[in-house]
């Protein structure tokens, strides 16, 4: 057991600092855009800036928290490494376990809004046949698949300038909404569209769970952590401003595809937001397949999932295994979800997960304090207190899934737990 464990291929450290930024941006562009301001929108109302606000809050708290962690524990495997050393094995397990499952349902997410911005009416083949060929790629390695998420971002920012220019410059006709009643907002809603707009921001730090394939990573993924965010904060207020400008909060709150409304009935323009919406999803999707992969086979090296997922392929380094299986577990899912409620339950995993990541960088000292205290302790509360504001069905989904990652702690991981 021993000489085979030392033949295993070592993940390679090929990403640079701009890399790591395009993967952390292509994994929420997709999400965000065109996914989540429209329910967050249904539940805020005219509230919507302050639940971004909030949002973005929580996310640059735990931003802090992922980097200071990233920095001290520059490996594979995110939050389940930072908790299983910061405060026990039961605490990393549990990150790992609702990163794994809450991701899955984010992959079946993107590729639900790939196949319907594409192809509306077949959206669940073409998200099938996306999800199996974006599965394909990464498993030929790391570098393919940023060099394809590069191509995607920039594609995608083209196409959201052109709408940016089209809105100032007032080109092609004027939207095409249909007169709908404005929602009223409250606290509870303030809160509800923060924990559904935190499903846009849940990409800002997918680099940390690949800390093995960064170059310096101690210096380099604390850096892509926060020039992710901000990037990706202006763009959300920017996009925002301009949808609610053109559609007002009840039409936006209602939209299917709100990027494509805005611009009109302007053939042209409205199939380009369409194009890049389904880019968009595709980079997020890809980033998604990555991150996961990643995660899962830093549990299975410390048995917590079984040791045949622990094994990378000889050739291309990657955990190709693990993402099969979670690439036939997101199918399955695809054909039985639907957007909306894959969206509140992916983000109830991540909000845990990242509860977790706060309360870990609480732990640290001395040289591996980057920032204060307090932003963690916020960053902690924040979501706390978001996750229990989700629509019921999100919260129902998500205790039975926390319910069986216990069971399977409990049973399986906890009898075979390996010390760090």
């Amino acid at each position: 057991m021993g000489t085979a464990q030392k033949s295993q291929p070592a993940p390679k450290a090929v990403l640079s600092l701009g890399d790591a930024v395009f993967i952390g941006t292509g994994s929420m562009i997709g999400a965000g855009l065109f996914a989540a301001f429209a329910p967050a929108t249904a539940a805020a109302g005219p509230w919507l800036f302050l639940s971004l606000a909030l949002a973005a809050g929580i996310a640059l708290c735990n931003a802090t928290s992922s980097a200071q962690l990233a920095a001290q524990h520059p490996e594979s495997g995110g939050t389940y490494l930072y908790g299983r050393r910061q405060l026990g094995h039961l605490w990393g397990y549990l990150a790992g376990w609702c990163f794994l499952v809450g991701k899955t349902a984010s992959c079946a997410a993107m590729a639900l809004t790939f196949g319907a911005y594409l192809f509306p009416g077949h959206e669940k083949l073409l998200a099938i046949i996306a999800l199996w060929v974006l599965t394909a790629v990464n498993y030929r390695g790391i570098t393919r698949t940023a060099a394809l998420t590069k191509i995607l971002v920039t594609l995608v920012l083209l196409a959201l300038a052109v709408f940016g220019v089209a809105l100032v410059l007032g080109t092609g006709p004027a939207p095409v909404a249909l007169p709908s009643p404005e929602p009223a907002g409250s606290l509870y809603g303030i809160l509800q569209g923060a924990g559904l707009l935190f499903f846009a921001f849940a990409g800002y730090a997918r680099i940390a769970t690949m800390g093995s394939e960064v170059r310096d990573p101690a210096r380099t993924i604390p850096r892509a952590i926060n020039l992710t965010l901000a990037l990706i904060t202006v763009l959300y207020t920017a996009v925002a401003f301009a949808l609610v400008s053109q559609l007002g909060y009840g039409a936006l709150a209602v939209s299917s595809a709100p990027l494509a409304q805005a611009v009109g009935s302007a053939p042209a323009l409205s199939q380009l937001m369409g194009i890049a919406a389904a880019l968009a999803a595709l980079g997020a999707l890809l980033a998604l397949i990555t991150g996961i992969g990643r995660t899962g086979y830093a549990m299975a090296s410390h048995k917590d999932l079984p040791g045949l997922f622990a094994r990378l392929h000889p050739t291309y380094a990657v955990p190709h295994r693990l993402e099969l299986l979670l690439a036939s577990v997101a199918t399955l899912l695809i054909l039985v979800t639907d957007l909306r409620g894959a969206i509140g339950f992916s983000s109830f995993g991540v909000l845990l997960y990242y509860l977790i990541a706060n309360i870990s960088a609480y732990t640290q000292s001395g040289s591996h304090r980057i920032y204060p205290r307090w932003l963690q302790l916020a960053g902690a509360c924040g979501c706390l207190l978001v996750v229990l504001t989700l629509p019921a069905v999100s919260l129902a989904g998500g205790t039975l899934m926390v319910t069986l990652g216990l069971l399977v702690y409990w049973f399986y991981a906890r009898p075979r737990a390996s010390a760090l």
